[in-house]
């Protein structure tokens, strides 16, 4: 390859695999690495549940929740924890060292922009903003205080051995030149409006700032019971590219180092006011790079996929997967496996040494407490992180335009260059009092 590099120039710089040197936080630059964070969760119901298991060996100081039951319950396994309902009153408690963020998508954005400007680390369920500018806002954001704060997007598979193994694989050549990638989830979200109101509201629920930043809709239970349930919808989140492309689209940014896209067009199902496309299909240009040449990127969802290659017998009908090719063969992998196909020999590749290899994750949520405490890079910060999140985004506005779009992968834009249509997908209008950079 014209643009290769080494595997150990990779393993030791490479910002796609978030492994580049980063000073220590200054937060905890006194502190004794033994020493337990002061934490607060933010979101404990649901996938919350799961991220305060991951971090309950420091000290939860915090707990936010907008459900008071939930609040109250999880409260008496953390009784010195105090306990809020709005997490804008939860961040001004003076001795929080770190956040983690498990709330509904729609607030990740300003949860993470709060907690930064605080110079809080911080930990965020996926994905970690909403939209175009929030994505871009976060990741901005991180980058001037890098040096202070340590920062993570909860995409967990992330930590697998098995995203390792085929990163290095492709970096090294396995299958020659990269040409393009191609991701995709078969789930297929519901269309429809809005749903009706449902009164009363219970009490069980503070309703008004369950929706907050956005445009109030009345209540109604059924968005409630998973992220299927509500992401579905504009206004509170982005669909299946926004949830499991978070998730995808990350094995394909770190293996072909994706970055910041040059283009982008998508078509989907009839356009709905209400609710994000029953089927997309996307497509990226990226611009060449210091190790491959430009490449292109899809997305497929709701039913819609790419034809896997033959001999791949039933992983034919997988659910979801990618498919990295390059002009010596091709890599079909999803979480837990991987599957060559060559269009010859295995001559041009050699096994990287045991010093080459990508190093075994300690754990997501473990990665993440270390580089809190010590200074060492996460995998998945918001640099890395806030690329293909901008690029899945981007792909919705693509789509609700018809059009494709032009993107400067430099990031000193947030225009699509001849498309003045796009700017009101690209940024949100927020209800009144909601701040994002607050």
């Amino acid at each position: 390859m014209k643009r290769k590099v080494t595997r150990r120039r990779f393993l030791e710089g490479s910002a796609a695999a978030g492994l580049a040197a980063a000073a220590a936080p200054a937060i905890l630059s006194a502190k004794n690495p033994n020493d337990k964070l002061n934490v607060a969760c933010i979101g404990i119901g649901g996938r919350g549940r799961a991220d305060l298991a991951g971090v309950s060996s420091e000290n939860i100081v915090a707990l936010c929740d907008v459900n008071p039951k939930t609040l109250s319950r999880t409260a008496k396994r953390y009784p010195k924890a105090k306990t809020y309902v709005d997490w804008r009153k939860c961040l001004e408690q003076k001795d929080i060292d770190a956040v983690v963020c498990a709330t509904t998508d729609h607030t990740h954005a300003f949860v993470n922009m709060w907690a930064m400007n605080r110079d809080k680390h911080v930990y965020c369920e996926k994905p970690m903003a909403n939209s175009v500018e929030e994505a871009r806002l976060v990741r901005e954001t991180y980058l001037k205080k890098k040096d202070k704060i340590a920062t993570q997007q909860g995409t967990q598979i992330h930590a697998g051995d098995n995203y390792r193994r085929v990163v290095e694989l492709i970096r090294g050549g396995a299958i020659g030149t990269p040409l393009s990638v191609r991701v995709w989830c078969s789930r297929k979200p519901k269309g429809g409006d809005y749903l009706p109101a449902v009164t009363p509201v219970p009490a069980d629920v503070n309703w008004d700032l369950w929706v907050g930043p956005s445009p109030m809709h009345p209540y109604n239970p059924g968005y409630f019971g998973n992220c299927l349930k509500w992401n579905r919808f504009w206004d509170f989140g982005s669909g299946q590219i926004g949830d499991m492309g978070s998730h995808m689209m990350d094995f394909a940014a770190w293996g072909f180092d994706l970055g910041l896209a040059s283009s982008c067009k998508a078509s989907g199902s009839p356009q709905s006011n209400a609710t994000v496309p029953t089927w997309l299909i996307a497509e990226w240009e990226h611009p060449a790079n210091d190790w491959r040449p430009a490449v292109k990127a899809y997305w497929y969802d709701g039913g819609k996929k790419p034809g896997v290659p033959s001999g791949v017998f039933h992983r034919e009908k997988m659910f979801k997967g990618v498919i990295f090719k390059g002009n010596k063969g091709s890599i079909v992998a999803d979480y837990s496996y991987r599957i060559m196909m060559m269009t010859g020999d295995m001559t041009h590749y050699k096994s990287p040494k045991a010093d080459e290899l990508i190093p075994k994750s300690p754990g997501h949520h473990k990665e993440w407490i270390i580089a809190c405490k010590t200074g060492k890079p996460t995998t998945c910060n918001f640099d890395y992180a806030g690329k293909f999140i901008e690029n899945n985004m981007l792909s919705l506005v693509a789509y609700r335009v018809g059009k494709k779009l032009s993107w400067d992968p430099s990031g000193k834009s947030l225009k699509a260059v001849g498309c003045p249509e796009a700017d009101q997908y690209i940024k949100k209008t927020y209800r009144k009092g909601w701040v994002l950079n607050g």
